[in-house]
């Protein structure tokens, strides 16, 4: 185990990245806690109201991710100090993205159906850190051989080649798939040979004119939507607190 963790974490300067992860997805989980038992009206905690203005966790989430981003860049990846500001940044990051979409819409949709983004990106950004934590260094940390050096060569180009099916899933309004081919193989070339969603760039430049690739690209979108929108919608609910219900306006008078 130790030698697991000198080779795969403290060598690579991992350490700080590990560090500011835990922070990040255990700031977020304090967070949500806390804003739940506010909306529930239970506990000793209250909204920071001075002089009536309700100032949101955002702002020390700013402040933080600031004092925490400069210091990791000064102290580099080694070190104690390395270690504190990467858990300052992980704080003020969990704290930013916990409001993430209220930054997005700039409204309080804190617990509304717009609100949902803040947990679905909290969620791509925790995942996408641990499979950088689960991978490994292409440049390593050590001198390497002349067949090491081929070998990283024929990464790099693998990196272009994805990179382009990345970016043709990202045209194709495949958002989730394109940010995970980042980092997992195959994954972006999945949604890059896929029907476009029809709302995409690329639905509407390419489709334009072809009305049953259009059609079939409309189809595949609803029952996809249909299929997943509920456990996510449930995944959702169950880490961030389900949306305020918005009443139905009154009905026609007799």
């Amino acid at each position: 185990m130790g030698h697991w963790w000198h080779e795969n974490i403290a060598e690579p300067g991992k350490l700080p990245l590990l560090l500011a992860l835990a922070a990040f997805v255990l700031t977020f989980a304090i967070t949500r806690t806390i804003t739940r038992m506010i909306r529930a009206g239970k506990g000793p905690f209250r909204n920071i109201t001075p002089g009536g203005v309700h100032i949101h966790h955002v702002v020390p989430g700013v402040v933080l991710s600031v004092v925490g981003g400069f210091g990791a860049v000064a102290s580099g990846r080694h070190g104690v100090a390395a270690g504190v500001f990467a858990v300052i940044f992980g704080v003020g990051a969990g704290l930013v993205l916990d409001e993430f979409a209220l930054i997005l819409h700039l409204d309080d949709v804190y617990w509304t159906e717009e609100g949902r983004q803040s947990v679905e990106v909290v969620v791509l950004t925790a995942s996408l850190v641990l499979l950088v934590l689960a991978g490994f260094s292409p440049l390593g940390v050590d001198d390497v051989t002349d067949e090491e050096q081929q070998g990283r060569l024929g990464l790099i180009a693998t990196y272009v080649i994805n990179f382009c099916f990345v970016l043709t899933a990202l045209f194709k309004g495949k958002l989730r798939m394109a940010v995970l081919g980042t980092l997992v193989p195959f994954v972006a070339l999945v949604g890059a040979i896929r029907l476009a969603r029809p709302t995409s760039p690329w639905a509407r430049r390419f489709y334009r004119h072809r009305h049953r690739a259009r059609s079939r690209a409309m189809l595949r979108a609803y029952h996809h939507d249909v299929r997943w929108a509920g456990p996510r919608r449930k995944f959702q609910d169950l880490i961030g607190g389900a949306p305020d219900r918005v009443p139905l306006p009154p009905g026609p008078q007799s």
